[in-house]
């Protein structure tokens, strides 16, 4: 039997007040997917938006859908 999580993957807002968008940290990110596989989850699909943050800024997002065993 699987477990599914969806989960979204967005940098803090400060760096898109300071710069006007923001990219997400390829390091930061790295090591969400790896803690979250060493917990048995394993990335099923993943999408990549732009996400609009107070009505001028934007911030790079990825909606990622897991699995793991139960």
């Amino acid at each position: 039997m699987k477990e599914y999580k969806v989960v979204i993957y967005q940098e803090g807002a400060l760096s898109s007040l300071i710069f006007g968008a923001a990219n997400s940290n390829a390091d930061k990110f790295s090591a969400f997917l790896n803690e979250t596989a060493k917990e048995g989850w394993r990335v099923i699909t993943m999408q990549k938006d732009m996400r609009r943050l107070f009505l001028f800024w934007q911030r790079e997002a990825y909606l990622i859908v897991m699995e793991r065993d139960r």
